[in-house]
C-alpha cells in the first residue's frame, strides 16, 4: 500500500469522524465490495472504449454508498475518464420547471475533475486543453485556428443544443486570442450553465439558447462529445442522494423525473450514448417502493427488477442495479484496522484483542444493524481512538467497560431504527460520541 500523506490521514480522520466520506485517501481504508468493483471497472473500460453505462448503486442509509461511488470516481479517473460528480437536493433535481435541474448541472460543472484535478473546478483546463490541441494542430497545417475548431466542432451542430455549444467554445477562442478574460469568463459560465436567462447569454456570447431545465440532459451528452475532443476517454455522471425525488410531494413532479431516468437508461440499454455513464445513488425504498419508489413508474419497475433466478446466495451484477451486500464481520475488521493504521500509524498501539472486543460489543449491543450500516460504527471506533490519543493514561478495556456499564444502568439500544440502523439521538452518546 502506498504511504499515507499527513494531509490524507488528516482528511479521513476528520470525515469519519463526522460520518461523512473523504475524498482523499480512500485506498487506505477500501474492504470488500470486490465484485462490485470490478464490475464497475469494467464498465469504465466500456466508457473509454465508447460504449456507456448507467448503474443505481442501493443501499440503506450509512451502508457505504457514497463510499462506493468515491472510490468508482477515483477509478474513473485513473482510466482517463472526466467526471461529474453531484448530491440532488430540495433544490437540485433531473426535471423541473423552476431551475432546479439547471441548478443541479451547475453544482456537476463546478466539480467537474480530471486525474489532474481531481478537487474540481476542471472546466476551464479541459477548454484551454481543446483550444490549445486545436491551436497546435492548425499551425501544423497551417490554418487559422477557428477553422480547425469549427472542424473539430462540427458534428456537434446534428445534436440538440450542438451549435451554440460550438459557438460558445469558438467565442472562449476568440478571447483566448485577443486577451479578453471577459469573453473568457462569459464563455465558461454559459458551459457551466450559470446563466439564469437567454437575453443574458445573447448579450455576452451572442447564442440564442442557455442550459434550462428542459436541457440538462442534451447538455451532458454535449460534454461527454467536447471531452472526447479535448482527449479524454469519456464522461462519468456521478448523482447520489437520488432518495430526494422519493421524496417529492408532487406525484407529477416525481414522474417528471423518472421519465428522464427513463429516457437516460433507453440511451444507454440501447447504446444510443457513448463515451457516457451514470451511476445513481439512493435508497431500497427510492428504488422499490411502488407507491413513490423508481417502482411507481411501471416502464422502470420492468427495467430495474431484480433476476429471479438470483436468489439463495446467488448474485447477478450484470444488470443496472448493484445492491451492496453487508459487511461481512472480516471485513469488518480489517476496515477497523486500516482506521487503526491511520490514527496510529504502523506500529498500532491498540492491539487486535481490542478490534475484537470492541466488535463483540456492537454485535451484542447493536446486533445485524452493524453490518449492514458500519457508518455509526466506524465513527465511534474513531472516537474511541482519539480519547485514547488525547488521554495517554486511559487503557482500552476501561473504555468499553465504561460504555458496557452505562449501557447496563439504562441506555436502552434495542430500539434501534431498522430502517436506517442508526441509533435514537437520545441514548447513544455513549456508543456514538464516547461522551465518557
Amino acid at each position: 500500500m502506498s504511504r499515507l500523506k499527513p494531509r490524507e490521514r488528516d482528511a479521513i480522520v476528520q470525515a469519519l469522524r463526522a460520518g461523512v466520506v473523504p475524498k482523499l485517501g480512500l485506498r487506505h481504508i477500501q474492504v470488500g465490495r470486490v465484485r462490485e468493483i470490478e464490475e464497475l471497472v469494467k464498465d469504465m473500460d466500456r466508457i473509454a472504449d465508447g460504449g456507456s453505462a448507467i448503474r443505481f448503486i442501493i443501499g440503506e442509509y450509512g451502508s457505504g454508498k457514497t463510499f462506493f461511488m468515491n472510490l468508482i470516481r477515483l477509478v474513473a479517473l485513473e482510466k482517463g475518464l472526466v467526471v461529474m460528480f453531484a448530491d440532488l437536493a430540495p433544490d437540485r433535481r433531473i426535471h423541473a420547471t423552476g431551475g432546479q435541474a439547471r441548478g443541479l448541472y451547475a453544482e456537476m460543472a463546478r466539480n467537474l475533475s480530471t486525474r489532474t484535478k481531481p478537487d474540481g473546478g476542471a472546466l476551464a483546463s479541459i477548454v484551454e486543453r481543446f483550444v490549445s490541441t486545436a491551436h497546435r494542430d492548425a499551425e501544423a497545417r497551417d490554418l487559422p485556428t477557428g477553422n480547425v475548431i469549427r472542424e473539430k466542432l462540427a458534428h456537434f451542430e446534428e445534436l440538440t443544443g450542438g451549435f451554440d455549444f460550438a459557438e460558445v467554445v469558438r467565442r472562449y477562442w476568440e478571447g483566448h486570442e485577443t486577451g479578453d478574460d471577459e469573453l473568457k469568463s462569459a464563455a465558461l459560465r454559459w458551459l457551466r450553465g450559470e446563466y439564469a436567462t437567454r437575453t443574458d447569454a445573447h448579450k455576452a456570447l451572442g447564442v440564442r439558447t442557455i442550459v434550462n431545465d428542459a436541457s440538462v440532459y442534451d447538455h451532458l451528452k454535449l460534454m461527454s462529445a467536447f471531452t472526447i475532443e479535448a482527449g479524454y476517454k469519456g464522461l462519468l455522471v456521478g448523482m447520489d442522494e437520488m432518495v430526494n425525488l422519493y421524496k417529492l410531494t408532487s406525484s407529477q413532479a416525481r414522474n417528471a423525473n423518472y421519465e428522464q431516468i427513463l429516457r437516460i437508461l433507453n440511451d444507454v440499454l440501447q447504446g444510443s450514448a457513448q463515451n457516457l455513464g451514470f451511476l445513481m445513488g439512493g435508497t431500497p425504498e427510492f428504488l422499490m417502493n411502488t407507491r413513490r419508489g423508481l417502482y411507481s413508474y411501471e416502464a422502470l419497475q420492468s427495467r430495474l427488477a431484480e433476476n429471479t433466478f438470483a436468489r439463495d446466495g446467488l448474485v447477478d451484477l450484470s444488470g443496472p442495479v448493484i445492491r451492496l451486500a453487508s459487511l461481512t464481520p472480516e471485513d469488518l475488521f480489517v476496515l477497523l484496522a486500516n482506521v487503526r493504521r491511520v490514527m496510529q500509524g504502523e506500529e498500532a498501539a491498540l492491539p487486535d484483542s481490542a478490534l475484537e472486543a470492541f466488535m463483540t460489543h456492537c454485535s451484542e449491543r447493536i446486533g445485524e444493524a452493524y453490518f449492514r450500516t458500519p457508518r455509526n460504527t466506524v465513527t465511534a471506533f474513531v472516537n474511541l481512538l482519539a480519547v485514547l490519543e488525547q488521554n495517554p493514561g486511559v487503557m482500552w478495556s476501561d473504555l468499553i467497560d465504561q460504555i458496557e456499564v452505562a449501557d447496563d444502568q439504562g441506555d436502552d439500544l434495542s430500539d434501534i431504527d431498522e430502517a436506517t440502523g442508526s441509533l435514537p439521538t437520545e441514548d447513544n452518546d455513549d456508543l456514538v460520541s464516547f461522551r465518557l
